[in-house]
């Protein structure tokens, strides 16, 4: 029998069409249903260079921690392989991501719109290091309206909330009480002498409103805990565990990475108007205080140690207290902001070494970071359990500028293996 022209083309196209759904059903059934695998297990990037900008962290769900005998005792998962908590009591605060709890808590970074450029990548980072599992707000501030660029950028990059904020204009401006011919005939004096910043009204506004106002925006005040973050700051490890929950659950009030000495030309009077508030107010000097990492002579003297404020993680309660707000005011009518230089990361220091218990103060070893100049980078081994891509000879730590090795004295804490080689 034979088929006309137009039927053999059918049958033709039909026998193809039987042996393609033939050929699908047999490449379906290749995969077991143990062996089939999502999305995520299939797009799995490769493992990053150390000295990658930011390695990606998981967004997947995270394994419990497990026990061994090793001291290193616990394990998140990772898309990349397993990270090891370098310190074991850490291991508490992991927990898979169906279980994150959040802390009532948020980044805050003061900004311009310029800045986005350089507050993207440090965002992305902190996001991919941490964040992702928490999905933390961030609020951002500016004495100016953000633009609709930034805002974009930033809400893009941030797993929380992102929330925008507009500083009062008498929060970023000249004090009635202070003298601006004078405050201006110092700014003069201080470019003579190459002071950093010496010559800049906008420094001392921050300055100011970092020491004081901050925290006391609307947009902060439903929040308990703060992570202060700058543009351009780095962050080198991966940060398995949450820094806020550490704070709640250990007693926290301040954190810190990096401690150094003060530029001296910029707080000659801090000092001593210091000692006169406490002498005024004897009941906010806390029993147990942090007397002796910040005086060598008891209190005579300042010996400029403090802690670097651009990154800390901070207690918004203690800020708000009558203490810290009383001090803050005392200070602010003296006029140091603007007839000196004083910064608010000596400001926060000394008013957290003598009005906080030394044990409330923390120091964030396992966090490592980097904000021109200085570097904080975990000591010793640490650095491979965390990804860290920063280098030993890079850590500012152990260095003769840096307060950090006499705050290790002053605790009576031994130093991490391997700082002598740094």
């Amino acid at each position: 029998m034979r088929y006309s022209r137009p039927a053999r083309f059918v049958l033709f196209a039909l026998i193809w069409i039987v042996f393609i759904v033939l050929l699908l059903q047999n490449r379906l059934t290749f995969f077991s249903t143990k062996q089939r695998l999502n999305f995520l297990d299939v797009y799995r990037p490769t493992e990053p260079s150390p000295l990658a900008t930011f390695a990606k962290s998981p967004q997947s769900s995270h394994k419990k921690p497990t026990q061994s005998a090793s001291p290193i005792h616990s394990t998140l998962s990772h898309e990349q392989g397993p990270i090891k908590i370098a310190n074991p009591e850490r291991a508490q605060h992991v927990k898979p991501e169906e279980q994150l709890e959040r802390v009532n808590a948020t980044f805050v970074t003061l900004a311009r719109n310029s800045d986005i450029g350089d507050l993207a990548g440090t965002i992305k980072q902190i996001e991919d290091r941490f964040n992702s599992r928490y999905k933390y707000d961030w609020v951002f501030l500016n004495d100016k309206e953000f633009d609709s660029n930034f805002k974009r950028i930033a809400t893009r990059l941030v797993s929380g909330r992102a929330r925008f904020g507009k500083i009062p204009s008498s929060q970023w401006s000249f004090p009635s009480h202070v003298d601006v011919e004078k405050a201006a005939n110092v700014r003069a004096e201080m470019k003579e002498q190459k002071i950093i910043y010496g010559d800049s009204i906008s420094y001392r506004h921050m300055c100011r409103y970092q020491s004081g106002f901050f925290f006391q925006h609307p947009l902060m005040m439903e929040y308990e805990y703060y992570w202060r973050v700058e543009p351009s700051a780095e962050f080198y490890c991966d940060i398995p565990f949450d820094p806020f929950r550490i704070m709640v659950e250990e007693k926290k009030k301040y954190g810190f990475v990096i401690s150094l000495l003060e530029y001296e030309t910029t707080v000659p009077t801090l000092w001593n108007t210091t000692k006169t508030f406490f002498k005024q107010h004897p009941e906010h000097l806390a029993k147990d205080n942090s007397m002796d990492f910040i005086s060598d002579d008891g209190g005579y003297s300042y010996n400029l140690c403090h802690f670097w404020s651009n990154f800390e993680i901070a207690s918004l309660e203690w800020l708000r207290s009558p203490a810290y707000t009383a001090y803050f005011e005392a200070l602010d009518q003296a006029g140091g902001f603007f007839y000196e230089r004083w910064g608010d990361a000596p400001i926060h220091s000394l008013a957290a070494a003598l009005m906080l218990r030394r044990d409330e103060i923390h120091f964030f070893n396992e966090i490592g970071y980097y904000h021109a100049p200085f570097t904080h980078c975990p000591t010793g081994k640490m650095k491979d359990e965390l990804r860290c891509y920063c280098e030993s000879k890079e850590n500012f730590d152990w260095k003769g500028y840096s307060c950090t090795s006499k705050w290790f004295d002053f605790m009576g804490r031994e130093k991490p293996d391997g700082y002598e080689d740094e």
